[in-house]
């Protein structure tokens, strides 16, 4: 059974883990490699996934961004400190704080909007099928939707933005 998923899965994981890797500059072979792993401890602990095609792509894009956050942590920590372009603290705190404001607005959004905007943050990256499904709407109302949210979004946080004195 193993044996003949890992057989079916190989070639979508050969052409997944090139591209992802493309994208951030990291080893396919890497990406391939803690896929496999995943799917081992996944075939023991529950079994082998539903949909393999599936679990393989998302497994892949969240492997592919673990690397890309590894990769950043890695550079921050070589970086040269009086570098003017590498991340500061307090830069790095203010994105965080406005994350979290960000993600607290969404909250308080009406309607699905507080559901929707979730999912658009979702560290795992899905995609508009997969937001479709989990948020029981077809696909095509999504971009509308989200249109809508979004407008919402930006009301409740007009209040909040400060202005940087640059005008604007």
């Amino acid at each position: 059974m193993t044996h003949d998923l890992v057989t079916s899965l190989r070639p979508l994981l050969v052409a997944e883990a090139s591209a992802e890797a493309c994208a951030f500059g990291g080893e396919p072979a890497d990406l391939e490699q803690a896929v496999w792993l995943r799917l081992l401890e996944r075939v023991d602990a529950h079994g082998p996934p539903p949909d393999p095609g599936r679990w393989l792509r998302r497994t892949v894009r969240a492997e592919a961004r673990r690397g890309r956050r590894a990769a950043r942590r890695e550079a921050s920590l070589t970086a040269d400190p009086a570098d003017p372009s590498a991340p500061d603290p307090e830069r790095l705190a203010l994105a965080d704080a406005r994350g979290r404001a960000l993600r607290d607005a969404a909250r308080r959004l009406p309607g699905r909007c507080p559901r929707l905007i979730g999912a658009l943050l979702a560290p795992h990256d899905p995609t508009y099928r997969e937001i479709a499904g989990e948020l029981g709407m077809s696909q095509g109302s999504l971009g509308p939707e989200r249109s809508r949210c979004l407008g919402c979004l930006r009301r409740l946080l007009a209040p909040e933005v400060a202005v940087d004195g640059r005008g604007g």
